[in-house]
């Protein structure tokens, strides 16, 4: 588990930041900034929690995704 949340907290960070500069480099959501840079960087957050599992049993070699 702890190799997981070491991965979590250098992927979550990649893929919030990701998330934000996209939304602040689309046109279309500028008017509602306040709104969209917390929603992608939670996005991304969220979405590194199965990815850093995923990648520290790949490290690991013990258990086989799909």
């Amino acid at each position: 588990m702890r190799p997981a949340v070491l991965i979590w907290i250098m992927l979550a960070t990649v893929l919030a930041g990701t998330g934000v500069t996209i939304v602040i480099l689309m046109p279309e959501l500028q008017h509602s900034l306040n709104k969209a840079i917390p929603i992608a960087a939670l996005a991304g957050v969220v979405l590194a929690i199965p990815l850093s599992i995923g990648v520290a049993a790949k490290i690991r070699g013990g258990a086989k995704l799909g």
